[in-house]
């Protein structure tokens, strides 16, 4: 069955197995998740569960956003995410998704917005060298290089790795391993490091390749 939480990274700490090693894991705050909308096959056309994340004030709502909390009896939630689970038809408005909907040992795909870099040049974005600092190379140190031919076919290809705006994109990391769950402090401990800045939000979902 397909599992899904919502959740925000609050960083990253060490465990010791059993035979002494060290395990490096990051702390996901994870639910608790209200339903907030169940879609079904026969009126919308696939069947689907969307949660609510971190609660609010209504104050800082829009008043069609926070009459449809009032609506359906569930506090306001900064995040809402659809998913797309097995047996989402069963589930209620206003029942609760908590972090024991995993345990340790299962596999998750976590994804999260990468942190931010603004805009960089080529060498801190695409990791490329600078030029040499020799007679003739002038004041380019840091700058791209040639961009191909001039007269054919007279443009850059699409691709070409060029300075540009880095980061704040979907990443998805694959078939990471939940170490531990902590239900009274709603923390996930996920093996390895997960996508986005500390405080981040992320979502786990059970992984396709478990």
């Amino acid at each position: 069955m397909n599992k899904a939480i919502i959740g925000r990274k609050l960083g990253m700490t060490q465990l010791f197995s059993q035979d002494g090693k060290v395990i490096p894991v990051t702390v996901i705050e994870a639910g608790p998740c209200p339903v907030v909308q169940v879609k079904t096959l026969e009126r919308d056309g696939y069947s689907a569960v969307k949660l609510g994340f971190d609660q609010i004030d209504e104050k800082k709502l829009s008043k069609p956003e926070a009459g449809l909390f009032k609506k359906i009896g569930v506090p306001a939630q900064k995040v809402l995410k659809e998913f797309k689970l097995d047996g989402a038809d069963a589930m209620t408005v206003g029942s609760v998704v908590t972090c024991d909907v995993f345990q340790a040992g299962d596999k998750i795909d976590v994804s999260g917005i990468s942190k931010g870099h603004g805009f960089t040049g080529v060498i801190k974005r695409w990791n490329q060298h600078r030029l040499k600092e020799t007679h003739g190379v002038g004041p380019v140190h840091r700058e791209p290089g040639s961009m191909g031919a001039i007269s054919n076919p007279s443009r850059v290809f699409k691709g070409k790795n060029l300075p540009g705006h880095w980061g704040c994109e979907k990443v998805t990391v694959l078939n990471l391993e939940v170490v531990k769950v902590d239900k009274e402090r709603n923390a996930i401990l996920v093996k390895g490091a997960v996508p986005g800045p500390v405080k981040g939000i992320v979502t786990l979902r059970n992984s396709v390749k478990a």
